[in-house]
């Protein structure tokens, strides 16, 4: 099966992710109720988006579109700083997912005018992934949980087509990205420069023991910088207004 490439905010986990936000605010209650009586989670200011909060190339991402996602993101940072002890920057945090929802909708303009057509094929692969990556059985079960959060069969498919296409896309943008020998031993070297600056003296296993997962890193690693550089790209050619 080909596995879809890393990108933030992409749009499959993305909805995913709001169609877990019923998962998460069980779990703030937990919290809240006693069950760890000393985290407390904050609530996201909203305060002040417009309704409009960006323009790509003449398409608008609404207030709603906008507050869903900031809301799942602050969520999980919040979390995370109850550990950290350190605050979330909230004004960081929004401008860092506008950005990355406007390099979403460059990617999606981008591959729709390139890309005419994907096949079935590579749509039920997609699901499948899907699937696996949330711990599913069934397109079926994927299907129920998100038309729970109110959306159609339709809505959903055409979502998974979108991303089809934006890998396709990334994938003639991106040529070979197999890492040489070299390359996964480079990765290899610099985790064990890392558990050294740490001063972990946890042993690291033997290269050919993760070999095929530090080759896995570097691909996607790879896939990252052509989903940056690509994105710079299209900004540059592209009329852009954040509104934030």
């Amino acid at each position: 099966m080909k596995k879809t490439w890393t990108i933030m905010l992409t749009f499959i986990l993305t909805m995913l992710l709001l169609a877990a936000c019923g998962n998460e605010d069980k779990a703030k209650e937990d919290i809240e109720s006693g069950q760890d009586a000393e985290l407390e989670l904050p609530e996201p200011d909203l305060e002040g988006i417009p309704d409009v909060v960006a323009e790509i190339n003449g398409e608008e991402i609404t207030k709603d579109e906008f507050e869903s996602m900031y809301t799942q993101q602050f969520q999980q940072a919040a979390m995370q700083s109850q550990l950290s002890g350190q605050e979330v920057d909230e004004n960081q945090l929004k401008e860092q997912i506008a950005e990355g929802m406007v390099g979403q909708r460059l990617l999606t303009q981008e591959a729709n005018n390139r890309i005419a057509e994907v096949s079935e094929e590579d749509i039920n692969e997609t699901v499948d992934l899907v699937v696996q990556q949330n711990g599913l059985e069934t397109k079926e079960e994927l299907l129920d949980q998100l038309k729970e959060q109110g959306m159609k069969e339709q809505e959903v498919m055409s979502l998974i087509e979108t991303q089809v296409k934006i890998d396709q896309l990334l994938a003639e943008e991106s040529g070979d990205l197999n890492p040489t020998e070299e390359e996964v031993k480079e990765a290899y070297e610099a985790i064990k420069a890392q558990q050294k600056e740490m001063g972990s003296k946890e042993d690291i296993p033997a290269y050919d023991e993760i070999k095929a997962n530090l080759k896995e890193q570097v691909i996607q690693q790879k896939q990252m910088e052509v989903t940056e550089t690509l994105i710079e790209k299209l900004r540059k050619d592209a009329d852009v207004t954040i509104y934030l």
